[in-house]
């Protein structure tokens, strides 16, 4: 059992990193799916990240639709958070190699949680209150059109049933397992 104020400030620290890094991640891909910017939740995304991000883009150009400048944000924060939890709790810091290489595992990581659970988030919605107009309704749907429009050419709906968001889900959880854990591992060993 660990010491509770150790625990206490990884917990503080892992919640704080993480809600940010994941409005980053979101504001990534919204941008990468061109989702709507006059949205109110697009609105309430770039208002908390534009400060850090339009710092960056001093130095860091957008390029060929990637918004790097968004990348890197997550990059360095993930550094960052990595850094304060092995300094408030028991472990070492990896060498720079191996802490840029943990932290993108864990920025790709999110990104596949974020469409997972979105996904799901779909789903659930298709059930309850298909066709519905929504702020959030819209941005779940835009978000996944670009893993889910394959999935539906490959698997046409059966019976009024569409099977897509089930393989999407598959290979989001395979990625996780083949590449997301043996770039976690790689990352801690260096």
């Amino acid at each position: 059992m660990g010491n509770p104020l150790s625990d206490a400030g990884q917990f503080l620290i892992s919640t704080i990193f993480g809600l940010y890094i994941t409005i980053v991640a979101l504001r990534f891909l919204l941008q990468w799916v061109r989702a709507d910017f006059y949205n109110p939740i697009s609105q309430f995304i770039v208002k908390v990240t534009n400060p850090p991000l339009h710092y960056l883009r001093r130095w860091i150009p957008g390029y060929r639709g990637i918004d790097w400048p968004s990348l890197v944000l997550m990059l360095i924060l993930q550094m960052v958070e990595i850094a304060l939890l092995v300094w408030v709790g028991p472990g070492r810091i990896p060498s720079l190699p191996g802490l840029l290489i943990l932290s993108a595992a864990q920025i790709l990581q999110l990104i596949i949680y974020v469409f997972f659970f979105s996904i799901i988030v779909e789903i659930v919605l298709s059930w309850i209150n298909p066709g519905a107009y929504n702020p959030v309704t819209v941005i779940i749907y835009r978000l996944n059109e670009p893993l889910l429009r394959p999935a539906r050419r490959l698997i046409p709906p059966l019976g009024g049933l569409d099977f897509s968001p089930m393989v999407v889900l598959i290979l989001l959880q395979l990625a996780i397992i083949l590449l997301i854990r043996p770039l976690m591992a790689l990352g801690y060993s260096i």
